[in-house]
């Protein structure tokens, strides 16, 4: 453990491996040791969901400035929108630079932002693990028992999936540390394996075992794992392993289950109305869901609308993680997904103003401090057009689609155009072109459809947290980031650095990404 200074604050860091085991003043995570009368699964029957509702609660992790843990808030931000080529940091060019340099590409082993992705990401792990442990310890029913852990495995499967993105390599901790001296001493702690490693034996495993053990979504509660999210999850990731027969048919498996369809109305998504809609595989829950009221810290506020110029208006937020004019021109003319997806301020000079979906209007942009905003991260200002509405803006309910139908489909296009099924790609392709009100697709080669594929993922999934790693696994992120006039180098920002800290806290164990 090391102390470091801000502002002069003392502050302690504490490796992300070893919170859990060991606690400090204002930690709220607990001593994995038994303490003398504390309640197993035997002894309290509702400790189990209590286990599986903390991880999912993890999903809500989202820190402010980057010195705590991040596993969806404004350093996920960062790290899946900002640094890609749909979205610009935002904001004016002074204010948290630290998020600046994930969109100019100036990032480094320091920058806080990234270690609190890393912290957020393996304490969210611990928190699996521990519930794993002791799910397969207890006496639950055979059935029971294992619904809760299919849930729970998802949930690993997911962050882990992230952490491989984010960082490639990465230590595999699949157990508790049984006290600190265990933690620092095994090396498995602390030495990365490969991406392949982590997916072969650990996403892979949890994800099918999930979806052998949790029920289909009309036979679910409400915002928990189902069987359709775990497959569709686990199609991702053969889609990233170019695996395209597995890809194919677990995606056939989804869209023959009946359980799942397109909203008419693709804008509906991202309202209030839109949660758990019948396009809704998985999405992160808030409001009233889990125990809490409150949903991810700042995911709404940071994106909204910012007063600048004259100003004198009660602004939305912070004004980060604004659309691109890339992102803004790949959209088709008449493409309805355009205007459900950035928010475009009045700057015609005659002080319209821009209306929104609740009514609330945005002033124009001389009192507005950017052009562009994320449409999907807005959630209304107004408490009788939005059921959740809370008066914490700094952590309103805002669900987050993490997995939507209108992905299953385009993955099922792509694996059928890359084995050659030219067919069945078109037509799915031409399902979510005909939704977004546009023709059906011109193309028909191999390569063109596949262009095609790419180019319908970029404007169906915008900012939704895939473009950057799109790019990555497609191979052409280099050349898309430096067309839009990012300083992405090739070799090096396909990943993120590993964090300083954690290889000094590792005694050098863990090694660093290329270039960092």
């Amino acid at each position: 453990m090391k102390k470091f200074k801000i502002n002069n604050k003392n502050y302690l860091i504490i490796p992300a491996l070893l919170i859990g085991v060991i606690t400090t003043i204002g930690c709220k995570k607990y001593l994995d040791a038994k303490l003398q009368g504390q309640p197993t699964i035997g002894s309290d029957p509702n400790l189990a969901p209590k286990l599986v509702t903390g991880v999912y609660n993890d999903l809500l992790t989202g820190d402010t400035w980057g010195y705590g843990n991040d596993v969806h808030g404004f350093s996920f931000i960062a790290a899946t929108n900002i640094i890609s080529d749909d979205a610009d940091k935002g904001s004016f060019p002074a204010d948290q630079p630290g998020i600046g340099d994930f969109d100019n590409f100036t990032i480094n082993s320091s920058n806080i932002f990234v270690n609190a992705l890393w912290n957020g990401y393996y304490v969210a792990i611990h928190d699996a693990n521990y519930a794993i442990q002791s799910l397969n310890s207890s006496n639950l029913d055979a059935n029971t028992k294992n619904e809760y852990l299919g849930e729970v495995r998802f949930l690993r499967g997911y962050f882990y999936f992230n952490l491989v993105r984010m960082f490639g390599a990465v230590p595999k901790i699949t157990r508790i540390p049984k006290d600190a001296n265990d933690a620092t001493s095994d090396p498995t702690f602390n030495t990365r394996v490969s991406p392949q490693t982590i997916y072969d034996s650990v996403i892979i495993p949890d994800l099918e075992f999930a979806a052998a053990n949790t029920p289909l979504k009309s036979a679910a509660s409400v915002g928990h794992v189902t069987k359709g999210a775990a497959q569709t999850l686990l199609a991702k990731v053969y889609m990233y392993l170019k695996s395209w027969t597995n890809v194919l048919n677990l995606t056939d498996s989804v869209m023959n289950s009946s359980q799942y369809q397109l909203m008419a109305d693709y804008s509906i998504i991202w309202r209030p109305e839109g949660n758990n809609c019948a396009e809704s595989i998985f999405e992160i829950e808030s409001g009233v869901f889990n125990n809490t009221d409150l949903g991810i810290q700042l995911y709404s506020e940071c994106q909204g609308p910012r007063s600048g110029g004259a100003g004198g208006w009660t602004d939305l937020g912070w004004g980060f993680c604004t659309p691109t004019t890339t992102l803004i021109n790949s959209y088709e003319p008449g493409d309805l997904r355009k205007n459900a997806t950035v928010i475009f301020i009045d700057n015609s000079g005659n002080h319209v103003g821009t209306y929104l979906w609740d009514g609330f209007r945005v002033p124009s942009s001389d009192s507005v401090q950017n052009l562009y905003y994320n449409y999907k991260a807005y959630n209304s200002e107004i408490d009788t057009a939005n059921p959740l509405y809370h008066d914490s803006r700094d952590f309103k309910e805002k669900n987050v689609h993490l997995i939507r139908y209108a992905e299953v489909i385009l993955m099922n296009a792509e694996a059928a155009n890359e084995l050659g099924q030219a067919g069945t790609a078109i037509n799915d392709l031409n399902v979510i072109r005909t939704r977004a009100g546009l023709p059906n697709t011109t193309a028909s080669s191999q390569p063109d459809l596949r262009t095609a594929i790419w180019n319908e993922r970029h404007v169906e999934l915008a900012l939704e947290h895939d473009r950057f790693w799109d790019l990555v696994r497609q191979g052409r992120a280099a050349q898309v980031m430096q067309a839009s006039g990012k300083a992405f180098v090739q070799g090096k920002n396909e990943l993120l650095p590993i964090p300083s800290v954690q290889i000094a806290l590792s005694n050098g164990r863990l090694t660093q990404n290329n270039g960092y």
